[in-house]
């Protein structure tokens, strides 16, 4: 688990529209909203580059934060972020508040291990193919992972590990299996390396030799002679 003080001081918003924003990103602060748990959604001025540089971990986005507005603290998740086009800046972030006895739906990374050792690359020359790298769970705030560990150091050449094969923490559901077992989603697999054609002597006709001006000028002397 990240050590992080994920810990956001807000302040609450009530200059709204597309020109207040642009304000407030000139002045390095980022508009947000806080919804959820049956409240009245709130509106948010956060600093930017703290927030910024929280968003720089991959924990951020699935953990609990704590929004700090006014002395009231709330806990929260993060549900949608928006960014500059390619400007290396936050535009807008929603938050969605949690309540203890109360399951929420996040999306949290996956993380392989053991990708180079798997039995499949080392032994069989395969590599490894991530059909997935975040999935959607369900659990209780008290119960959310930060990422769910995949080890694929048995897999084997032309073997895939599904959504039921994870390893998953007590009181963790993956909301795509719950729609149904046809939802059993690839998530890792090891395939053979992919061969370009290559154009040899073995897969192609050779053509026969054109004989140049000066060889065809000794055929025809010797014809005569």
């Amino acid at each position: 688990m990240s050590d992080i003080d994920f810990t956001i001081q807000a302040e609450l918003r009530t200059d709204l529209g597309k020109g207040a924003s642009r304000r407030l990103r000139r002045a390095e602060k980022v508009p947000a909203i806080l919804y959820g748990a049956n409240k009245e959604a709130v509106s948010l001025t956060l600093d930017h580059n703290k927030v910024n540089n929280m968003a720089d971990h991959e924990a951020f986005y699935s953990h609990i934060l704590t929004i700090v507005d006014d002395g009231k603290k709330h806990q929260a998740i993060l549900k949608d972020v928006q960014r500059h086009p390619y400007k290396p800046k936050l535009t807008h972030l929603d938050f969605q508040r949690v309540e203890a006895g109360q399951k929420l739906h996040t999306h949290i990374p996956l993380h392989f291990l053991n990708e180079k050792s798997a039995k499949g690359v080392k032994d069989e020359g395969g590599v490894i193919v991530h059909h997935l790298n975040d999935v959607e769970i369900t659990c209780l705030p008290k119960d959310l992972p930060e990422y769910l560990e995949v080890d694929v150091a048995g897999l084997e050449l032309g073997a895939t590990l599904h959504l039921t094969d994870l390893n998953l923490p007590n009181g963790v559901e993956l909301v795509e299996l719950t729609k149904g077992e046809d939802h059993d989603q690839a998530v890792v697999s090891i395939t053979a390396p992919r061969v370009e054609k290559e154009e040899t002597e073995e897969t192609e006709e050779v053509s026969p030799e054109v004989p140049t001006a000066k060889e065809s000028e000794e055929e025809d002397k010797k014809d005569e002679e």
